[in-house]
């Protein structure tokens, strides 16, 4: 039986979702809550990992090792480095690359993790297309689209650092979890896609943008992932 694990950083990313759990058991690890229980008639598990890389790929690994998901979705909200993403906008990821993994000194591109066989880790196929069709059911008045997330451990909020990572990594969004959770999942074997609203444009308006739209913005994730888990 499938059992999806659902991880938002922040608490507004999840609330919606715990709000509409069934019958849900709250075990605390690490210091985050994982709210286990039915969502929309599938198994899942519901947490927020707090923001950070480190904070997302300890999640992930409570999620394999003490609850044995199956598969894991990652719900937010980015900023968008594409110029085709505004915001309001959906993200759905085909893959992330860690932006701030840097050992260029040693003859490595920025963003590759040595020694591991792949550093852009590649999103679900299937988990891809249920998200886009269930954005398009629940959420059509908004644009979606798919590409790839970059994460680092810093808000973007410069003109200048975010043409580096479309330069670089031809980047659609940038965030702070989203290649973590794609890591950890990688190397546990786990399915997984990242699904990110875009609540502002990673640049000098960024600090404005963000306490704005960041609520709506987490909204329309909400939605699509509450409609898209019983079909997993």
């Amino acid at each position: 039986m499938n059992k999806i694990g659902i991880i938002g950083a922040m608490e507004l990313e999840v609330e919606e979702l715990k709000s509409k759990m069934q019958t849900p058991k709250i075990t605390r690890k690490a210091g985050m809550d994982f709210w286990e229980g039915g969502l929309n008639g599938a198994n899942v598990v519901v947490v927020r990992c707090g923001i950070g890389k480190v904070n997302a790929a300890l999640c992930v690994q409570i999620l394999s090792d003490l609850f044995g998901v199956t598969h894991v979705i990652n719900t937010g909200v980015a900023g968008s480095l594409n110029a085709a993403l505004d915001i309001g906008d959906i993200l759905i990821s085909k893959d992330a690359v860690h932006h701030d993994m840097d050992v260029s000194p040693l003859g490595y591109a920025p963003g590759i993790v040595p020694q591991l066989d792949t550093s852009y880790f590649p999103a679900d196929e299937g988990l891809i297309e249920l998200a886009m069709t269930s954005c398009q059911r629940v959420n059509p008045d908004i644009h979606v689209r798919t590409g790839r997330v970059v994460s680092g451990d810093q808000f973007i909020a410069s003109k200048e650092v975010k043409n580096r990572l479309i330069s670089l990594f031809r980047g659609d969004c940038a965030e702070m979890e989203g290649a973590s959770i794609a890591h950890g999942a990688y190397l546990n074997g786990l399915p997984f896609v990242i699904i990110r609203a875009i609540s502002d444009k990673a640049d000098d308006s960024a600090e404005m943008d963000y306490p704005s739209f960041e609520k709506a913005a987490a909204a329309h994730c909400a939605r699509l992932v509450e409609d898209m888990v019983p079909r997993i």
